[in-house]
């Protein structure tokens, strides 16, 4: 059965299905005009207007939600299968996004591709269900290699409490799909959650939020070590509102700091993954941050 639209984000950027084409493909095969000026002003470089909608999480969107978590996890020890189940299973919260007109001539194959989504999963509740735990042991691992024993423990502590339930907030999209549908498909989550909250569904209830964020500095030595940059711009205020954070090298794991054709400037990038614990009262003034940057 088709998922139903449930909010639409309109985004202006580069069409997603056109970024994997290659850049140096010319537009103006019929144009008589010579010359490395002509050349230039042929390539591909110009900004396609894009409609994404958001739809309720299906059983259709497994492969894409799939494709996008082992983006996100890499090579760890994570059963993303069982984690897509998980997140199909709950769909009365989270959404998945999707182009929200294909034409008809387009040359994509998929016209229902996943091209994000966004949901949260109770750690607390689903203690003991594999990916739930290869989770959490990946990032105690790390917390303890980058901040200590004793930040371990504590972490630890704050991850096995029932009384105040962690939800781990995945949020994952194509590169390509344009920072502002972030507003939207958090505010949709946010009343999801408080519904399910308000009706005592265990997927309502949180007293903190983790985040695994994918980040990547530049490789120089020379750059300060504390910038990393973060892929999904937004992100930067869930940072700046953690009461835990750290973050972990993927350079081994991955061939690319990015999942997609970005240019810095040809600036070489080193991936990482930013994790983030971040109390739900937060949530507010979060929000208020993303509205207005992403409302400018």
């Amino acid at each position: 059965m088709a998922s139903s639209a449930k909010k639409r984000a309109v985004g202006l950027g580069e069409n997603p299905q056109e970024s994997d084409d290659s850049s140096e493909e010319s537009l103006g095969e019929d144009d008589d005009s010579t010359g490395e000026d002509s050349e230039a002003s042929d390539e591909i470089n110009e900004e396609v207007t894009v409609d994404f909608e958001a739809h309720a999480v299906s059983h259709n969107d497994y492969n894409g939600i799939k494709k996008l978590l082992q983006q996100l996890f890499l090579k760890a020890h994570v059963n993303t299968s069982e984690m897509t189940d998980i997140i199909i299973q709950q769909n009365q919260v989270g959404s998945v996004i999707k182009q929200a007109e294909v034409p008809e001539d387009s040359d994509d194959d998929d016209p229902d591709e996943v091209f994000g989504f966004i949901t949260m999963i109770n750690l607390t509740e689903r203690k003991g269900v594999e990916c739930v735990d290869q989770v959490k042991e990946l990032i105690l691992e790390h917390c303890e290699k980058n901040l200590g024993h004793v930040a371990c423990e504590q972490l630890e502590k704050t991850l096995s409490n029932t009384n105040k339930p962690v939800g781990l907030l995945l949020s994952e999209r194509f590169i390509n799909v344009p920072p502002q549908i972030a507003l939207p498909l958090h505010k949709q989550l946010q009343e999801e959650i408080s519904e399910a909250e308000r009706t005592n569904t265990p997927v309502g209830k949180y007293h903190y939020f983790l985040m695994i964020s994918k980040t990547c500095k530049e490789a120089k030595g020379n750059t300060n070590p504390d910038e990393y940059m973060f892929m999904k711009a937004e992100e930067e205020f869930f940072y700046e509102h953690a009461v835990t954070k750290f973050h972990f090298s993927v350079q081994e794991d991955a061939d690319s700091c990015l999942s997609g054709r970005w240019s810095f400037d040809d600036v070489p990038m080193k991936p990482f993954r930013t994790v983030m614990l971040i109390p739900v009262d937060q949530m507010p003034a979060i929000m208020e941050k993303l509205k207005e940057y992403l409302t400018m």
